[in-house]
């Protein structure tokens, strides 16, 4: 796993819509809005190059996410895995990173099946778990063990959100001081 930097990390937010987060029982939908609007604004703060993939019926995409991410463009999408969508996997490309930070639901559909794909297409995967939601405790874990076992990694909004902190203090010149 990759430290995350200002210079190698993007961030993939998945299914974060209103209509689609009320179904999880593994984070609380007041809880996986802060979390994901956390990350949102670390993106926006630090510059890293944020998308957006949706499905075409879950709604509008949650505005605590959207507001900080003024460019970003949500991605409509009919397959379980974001990557199966090419115009956003030449986005991505184009940016240049290549560990992707994910946040989203349902961790055993969508996330699990873009955790799969990133690692085979050359990108470290970080799933952050704070941001992310399950069907069942079960089902998640069984999810977290299968994509972990294709290499992605577990992580969270808190472990980035410091990551990123240290790289900041470094150029800061203030990180051992």
């Amino acid at each position: 796993m990759q430290i995350v930097d200002a210079a190698t990390a993007a961030v993939l937010f998945l299914d974060l819509q209103d209509d689609v987060i009320s179904g999880f029982k593994t984070i609380g939908r007041h809880k996986l809005r802060k979390t994901a609007a956390a990350l949102a604004e670390l993106a926006a703060l630090h510059g890293l190059p944020a998308f957006l993939s949706a499905i075409p019926l879950g709604g509008r995409s949650l505005k605590s996410v959207l507001e900080p991410l003024v460019d970003a463009v949500v991605r409509h999408r009919t397959f379980t895995s974001a990557f199966g969508d090419a115009a956003l996997v030449a986005g991505i490309a184009a940016s240049g990173r290549k560990v992707l930070v994910l946040a989203g639901v349902a961790s055993e559909i969508v996330v699990l099946r873009t955790a799969l794909d990133a690692p085979a297409a050359g990108y470290d995967m970080q799933r952050a778990i704070d941001a992310c939601g399950g069907l069942s405790d079960r089902t998640e874990a069984a999810a977290w063990s299968r994509a972990t076992a294709a290499g992605a990694t577990v992580t969270s909004v808190v472990t980035k959100t410091l990551e990123l902190l240290y790289e900041a203090a470094g150029k800061w010149g203030i990180r051992d001081a």
